[in-house]
């Protein structure tokens, strides 16, 4: 068993890293359950979220697409359902990470104020399948050596939480720091955000053609995102 392996085993035995781990299957799952309830019910998906928004645009179409949607909502209370059960929790991991990362990728793509707390719950359910390696490793594409029996040479104790959560800790700080400075304009949740940040913008008469282009328009993120630039290209042309 190499040292990787011992670590591994070791935070497996560990109170804390299995407090953490059931608080993250409970977290995962109390994500999906209303917001595949809504779905189950034939309710649009974050109705507040104006239809003009480019993550609006989306859920829009969504919700027209009849049982698919119902399907949707069904897969994902299924998931929690299997999240919860320890002793199904790895299908409902396994299940949970595609359709998270495919949900991450989204709200990146829309520049939605929510892409943050997206990217924990990605990195929280990349940690179940970590936690569960001792399981999934037997399913994965790769030749299994023979190991020895799980004996700890030299455990790290304390210091194992101390770097973990520590470690944790400074990728969520990374996260929340990295994505407010991520883009240099967002559509915000509704109009009065988009609006809110012309004041700080180092170009607010093209902040607020884009707010325009977004909700009063309803054009697609990519159009207003040109038409942004093109409208700082002129400011500064007006300038020279």
């Amino acid at each position: 068993m190499n040292r990787v392996e011992e670590i591994y085993y070791e935070a497996k035995a560990d109170k804390w890293f299995k407090r953490f781990a059931i608080f993250c299957r409970i977290a995962l799952a109390a994500s999906f359950i209303p917001a595949g309830f809504v779905k189950i019910m034939g309710e649009r998906f974050a109705a507040g979220l104006s239809p003009n928004n480019p993550l609006g645009h989306y859920f829009e179409a969504l919700h027209l697409t009849g049982y698919y949607y119902t399907f949707i909502g069904i897969v994902q209370i299924i998931t929690a359902i299997l999240l919860l059960i320890p002793r199904t929790s790895l299908l409902g991991a396994l299940m949970y990470f595609p359709i998270i990362v495919n949900i991450c990728v989204l709200t990146y793509a829309t520049r939605f104020d929510g892409t943050r707390g997206v990217t924990m719950m990605v990195l929280a359910s990349l940690f179940l399948l970590i936690w569960d390696y001792d399981r999934l490793k037997h399913i994965l594409p790769f030749k299994q050596p023979k190991t020895e029996p799980h004996v700890l040479k030299k455990p790290l104790g304390m210091r194992l939480r101390v770097i973990f959560f520590g470690v944790s800790f400074a990728v969520v700080a990374f996260i929340i720091i990295g994505t407010f400075y991520l883009y240099e304009i967002v559509p915000g949740n509704e109009e009065a955000e988009c609006r809110n940040q012309c004041a700080s913008s180092k170009n607010p008469e093209a902040c607020e053609v884009f707010c325009d282009c977004i909700y009063e328009k309803g054009q697609p993120l990519d159009s207003c995102l040109a038409t942004f630039d093109k409208a700082k290209d002129i400011r500064k042309s007006g300038r020279k």
